[in-house]
């Protein structure tokens, strides 16, 4: 019986930034999500972000950001990836349980949100079989959600 891959959240680092950058998403979801190499930057002058790469075991899969509010009451999932050729391994699930466990050991953090395009193929069901759930609300022109911790 072969074991299910370990996931985990490392840090980004030179020895692994390449294979980080290498990640990309379906063609047809490029849409969605901003490029690795975008979040990266983006991340090195943003208050408060927080980025991860997604392995399995010993193999960078996927790429996670944050914006943590040290003060709450929310963080925010800014960006969620994982790699075309990795899809439907349960590895963007279990990336997520980290993220949800880490906010919920953060002293002020009462809740996590998020929010996605509108369009086909969005993750909005797959958060929303986390516990997230549609506050109703957008940023601009994406739908908004919300876990309470």
């Amino acid at each position: 019986m072969k074991k299910s891959p370990e996931v985990t959240l490392r840090e980004v680092t030179a020895e692994n930034l390449d294979a980080v950058l290498e990640l990309e998403v379906r063609e047809e979801q490029q849409h969605l999500v901003a490029s690795n190499a975008k979040s990266i930057a983006q991340a090195h002058y943003a208050d408060g972000a927080w980025f991860r790469a997604i392995y399995a075991d010993e193999k960078p899969v996927g790429f996670v950001m944050l914006a943590l509010d040290e003060k709450g009451p929310s963080d925010f999932v800014w960006r969620l990836m994982v790699d075309a050729s990795h899809q439907g391994k349960g590895y963007a699930r279990q990336a997520m349980e980290r993220v949800i466990e880490d906010a919920r050991r953060r002293p002020n953090t009462r809740s996590l949100v998020l929010c996605h395009q509108p369009a086909d193929g969005n993750a909005g069901s797959f958060y929303q079989s986390l516990g997230f759930a549609y506050t109703g609300e957008k940023l601009e022109d994406e739908l908004l959600m919300k876990l309470e911790l």
